[in-house]
């Protein structure tokens, strides 16, 4: 059986250090240890081309977002009319193929008529106007705050679109959900996000330290870790650290009053390994009850103690495996008693029950591979 998939992937996805690059690089490691054979196409955006992809894709082409005021001048999302490439839709022709669009932002071309034959897939990773309209509501830049609310808009009347993908992939039951509900002539399956962590590698112990970790330059994450140091963080007396990638000016004002809050900027992979791994507790909070938050599952699979607020599990399934706080209140006093808790053999005992095979990469590529390429189990077949 032929089984070549086209991926077309918002970025490049190596390095694989944050969110979307990361479901979208070991979905693609995961598919080709399964046998699919994959070509995959990249729109470059402030990354370098990556020899890396070549080991896991018989094919990589590489296309120029086209950023700047004249994309932003159309009624489609900045972030899918910057993805347009006429080069594109005719390396997409060029076999008969199946085609994956990862997220709403590659999906200029899903509707086109000359794929109108074609087995689409559509990977959803959030549902984008509400995470727009989020992020407009976090920005205090006027312009851009206006940007966030045009794009969520703009989003929102693109989005109907996806209803010619054969195929809906959402990365949380909410959003399995949403789709179901707002598409019901089409199919959807819940197949969560593809991550780093083929085991659960938490280690028992203890230590004395409290983490929040994320891409930091993200509006979403500023806020949440704004409210982390503000509202908990400076209540207590232990050592508290916010990791993660170009944090802005305001989390390091926000921080230096307090000489028990440490701002991280750009750890290495192997530093933030070593930091999720060795935390008492990794403090997650998110605004946002939409997408899964890949933090969660790394703090999972590796980490000690998780707190979250009840909007980081919407959807997830992993509620029994956390520690549920949703006022600072609420979040100072689980803190407070788990930093002299320490974590037990049990515990990851329980993780490794809840976590396979669902957020298994194998499994989920495998059962994403039959939904492709099994006629048995392929939608519409």
């Amino acid at each position: 059986m032929n089984k070549t998939l086209h991926i077309v992937s918002l970025n490049i996805p190596w390095p694989a250090n944050y969110g979307g690059v990361i479901d979208i690089f070991y979905k693609l490691k995961a598919l080709h240890a399964c046998g699919v054979r994959i070509i995959l196409h990249c729109f470059e955006y402030e990354r370098p081309r990556a020899v890396e992809l070549e080991s896991f894709c018989e094919k990589v082409y590489y296309y120029r977002r086209k950023t700047g005021l004249l994309s932003n001048l159309s009624y489609l999302p900045y972030n899918v009319y910057s993805r347009k490439d006429k080069r594109l839709i005719t390396n997409l022709l060029k076999d008969d193929n199946p085609i994956l669009f990862e997220g709403l932002h590659t999906c200029y071309y899903i509707s086109d008529k000359r794929l109108a034959n074609r087995f689409k897939i559509f990977r959803s990773s959030n549902i984008e106007h509400d995470y727009y309209r989020e992020i407009g509501v976090a920005e205090r830049n006027p312009v851009k705050k206006c940007f966030y609310y045009i794009e969520s808009i703009r989003f929102k009347a693109f989005e109907k679109n996806v209803r010619n993908a054969d195929l809906m992939i959402a990365v949380s039951q909410t959003d399995t959900d949403y789709f179901k509900q707002t598409y019901p002539d089409n199919a959807v399956e819940f197949i969560p996000c593809f991550h780093e962590n083929d085991h659960v590698t938490a280690i028992p112990g203890q230590s004395d330290f409290l983490l929040y970790h994320a891409k930091l330059s993200v509006k979403e994450n500023e806020k949440a870790a704004l409210y982390i140091i503000n509202k908990v963080c400076n209540k207590i007396p232990y050592k508290c650290i916010i990791a993660g990638m170009d944090p802005p000016e305001s989390l390091f004002e926000a921080a230096a009053p307090y000489p028990n809050i440490v701002i991280e900027a750009n750890p290495t992979t192997e530093r933030m390994h070593t930091l999720i791994r060795e935390a008492q507790i990794n403090l997650l909070i998110t605004f946002q009850g939409t997408g899964l938050k890949l933090k969660l599952l790394n703090s999972l699979f590796a980490g000690r103690h998780v707190v979250v607020n009840p909007l980081m599990l919407a959807g997830s399934g992993l509620d029994a495996l956390c520690h549920i706080a949703d006022t600072p209140g609420q979040m100072i006093e689980t803190c407070r008693q788990l930093i002299s808790q320490p974590f037990t053999e049990e515990e990851i005992k329980k993780r490794r029950q809840v976590l396979y095979p669902t957020y298994s990469n194998e499994y989920q590529a495998q059962k994403l591979a039959e939904l492709i390429f099994d006629p048995a189990k392929k939608p519409g077949c």
